[in-house]
């Protein structure tokens, strides 16, 4: 059988079974409940004696389809939609832990999840540990027999980072311990952990699935088994689920994700290049820039490194905060994947909530500047960036 390309599973669906009208476009089922022929049609839905839709908590059409092609691109028996990438992050680690158990993460999370993962101790004993995860070896003394998960940034937000999936996998799958992978950086188009060897992928959808800055979504992509346990509890029971509207335009923003990331991606590459030739940033921080170790990984397991830049100025909090006045065209935003070129101060915005010391630990310094690099005239980026380098 021929092999559909990633570009085009974007675009088509398959499995399009939702669409009984024939129209091209998904339809939206905005509804928020569905009416059974008889009370035994009903019975027998909800024994689960029979396929159907009973209320759109508990599905939608709208929203199977997102689910569906979500699972497609990323490889998994199963996706899962729910209302923020948080909603998701939040049921994984729910349904993969119990009180008393321990997670292992790797050095760098988004300041949310840290908060999730410190409110889980306070309340549940669940406790967690930081790795670099640049060995096996290292990654082998941090797991405890207690080791319920191992939760992994790659790109690391906002370090730009890159963990080896493929190692990581392997020494997880010694103790049978299931690797989770934030993958929002990168979209399946970029990088499919589940190929690697990982269990569950997670994905806040907001941002380049979506791409145009108008939806908060999540999506969790995994084994069937595991994503319908997720499904019969966190999913249900908590509630956090995608409204039928926001998934029709995620459907909508994935038609074009492979031509956004291909953009996002060179322009990123362009201004990462400028960037480090400039004498007032001190560091640049890209996926494989100028760094022989974290090239490898990224050639084996990413199309290309994605696009979004972190940089450090000469200088700290202060310089950061002036240069990111100064600009014009780029816009204060702490998202990213929109059309628009976004920046921020991470140690003062997304991971405010993490405490300076292990900000610090995690390379989250007071002068480190993130860029979503957008998908403009690649040359209109680079004044604004310019102009305000070159102002005293």
């Amino acid at each position: 059988m021929k092999k559909t390309h990633m570009e085009t599973k974007m675009i088509h669906n398959e499995q399009a079974g939702h669409n009984e009208t024939g129209s091209l476009t998904t339809p939206i089922y905005q509804t928020s409940t569905f009416s059974f022929a008889s009370a035994q049609e009903g019975a027998r839905r909800f024994a689960g004696e029979e396929q159907g839709y009973i209320y759109s908590r508990l599905g939608n059409p709208t929203v199977a389809q997102f689910e569906e092609r979500m699972a497609a691109l990323e490889g998994g028996g199963k996706g899962l939609a729910f209302a923020s990438g948080m909603a998701a992050v939040s049921a994984v680690l729910i349904a993969l832990t119990k009180a008393g158990d321990h997670i292992v993460c790797s050095n760098g999370l988004y300041g949310c999840t840290y908060g999730l993962l410190k409110m889980m101790e306070e309340k549940y004993g669940i406790t967690h540990d930081f790795c670099s995860m640049e060995t096996e070896e290292e990654l082998k003394q941090t797991i405890t027999n207690r080791t319920a998960c191992i939760f992994v940034e790659t790109p690391i937000n906002p370090t730009m980072k890159v963990i080896d999936l493929e190692m990581v996998s392997r020494t997880a799958s010694l103790s049978r311990i299931p690797v989770v992978v934030d993958n929002t950086f990168c979209t399946p188009y970029l990088q499919r952990p589940l190929e690697l060897g990982c269990d569950v992928v997670v994905h806040s959808a907001t941002k380049y699935i979506g791409g145009h800055g108008d939806v908060v979504a999540g999506v969790v992509v995994g084994s069937h088994s595991f994503m319908e346990k997720l499904a019969s509890s966190q999913q249900k029971d908590i509630g956090g689920i995608l409204s039928p509207f926001d998934a029709w335009l995620l459907i909508r923003g994935m038609k074009t994700m492979h031509l956004r990331m291909d953009r996002h991606s060179a322009n990123a590459s362009e201004i990462a290049a400028r960037l480090i030739r400039h004498p007032r940033v001190k560091h640049v921080y890209y996926p494989g820039f100028a760094d022989d170790r974290q090239t490898a990984i990224v050639q084996n397991q990413m199309k290309t490194g994605g696009g979004v830049i972190a940089f450090e100025l000469n200088g700290g909090r202060e310089e950061a905060e002036q240069f990111i006045n100064r600009l014009n065209l780029i816009k204060i935003a702490v998202s990213l994947g929109d059309a628009e070129t976004l920046i921020q101060h991470p140690a003062t915005m997304t991971h405010a909530v993490v405490p300076e010391e292990q900000r610090n630990a995690m390379g989250i310094h007071e002068s480190l500047i993130r860029i979503s690099v957008g998908l403009e005239a690649v040359d209109d980026i680079w004044y604004d960036l310019y102009q305000s380098l070159s102002e005293d």
